[in-house]
């Protein structure tokens, strides 16, 4: 499903979303949240667990919660509950489908990669490492935290370019939710929303100008042009 031309070769810069994109934790973060928000007394469904926190950053998952129950959570809740999502993700986490070979293919062709995520760089770490990911990325990972506005702002994704040279025009995003494609719209860079997570459907990704794939091994073409036109 393409909504607009195939990416073109001149992409120097490919910065990929973690969660969903790169590891398929998606699935597993979304069990621990409804749990999670259960005991605080909010009972939410899966479906409206991705709706309001899919791509979003700590602060705004924090600040959601509060307004939503009216209360203040004590400072450090958050990474309290990390051992939840480390349970699930030493037991189940995995690469997602594709992605390997298709970072094997960009970075052969001399397209430098690296990670914008809004996870913690603590979270960060651990699933890129559980995954054998992290040596790849070492140096070019860039969290949430390190600037003032969270996704769909497009803060991060300016930081994570400017930080490794590389004009925003010339730079590629990968991502899986509405706020991050937002974001790397609002950042001005070429766009491929990755929907083969099943959590959120084509058509809820889909923005003119942007590419939405649903098989991982399709994204060297794309990025690099060689799809037929």
């Amino acid at each position: 499903m393409r909504a607009s031309p195939g990416l073109s070769s001149t992409i120097g810069l490919v910065l990929f979303d973690c969660d969903g994109v790169l590891v398929d934790s998606e699935r597993l973060a979304v069990q621990v949240e409804v749990a999670v928000l259960g005991s605080l007394g909010w009972e939410i469904s899966p479906e409206e667990v991705v709706e309001r926190f899919l791509g979003v950053s700590d602060a705004d998952y924090l600040a959601q919660i509060e307004e939503h129950l009216g209360i203040t959570l004590p400072e450090g809740w958050l990474e309290e509950m990390e051992p939840r999502y480390r349970h699930a993700f030493e037991r189940e986490l995995t690469v997602v489908p594709g992605i390997l070979s298709a970072l094997e293919r960009i970075e052969e062709a001399g397209i430098m990669t690296a990670v914008a995520s809004s996870g913690s760089p603590a979270k960060l770490r651990f699933t890129l490492s559980h995954t054998g990911l992290f040596e790849r990325f070492e140096g070019r990972v860039f969290s949430a935290v390190e600037v003032t506005r969270g996704k769909p702002a497009p803060d991060l994704f300016l930081h994570a370019a400017a930080a490794l040279g590389v004009d925003p025009a010339r730079t590629a995003v990968v991502e899986d939710s509405p706020a991050g494609i937002e974001a790397a719209l609002a950042a001005g860079m070429r766009t491929v929303a990755y929907a083969g997570g099943g959590l959120v459907p084509p058509e809820r990704l889909s923005r003119p100008g942007v590419t939405v794939i649903t098989d991982m091994s399709h994204l060297p073409d794309e990025l690099l042009g060689s799809t037929a036109r």
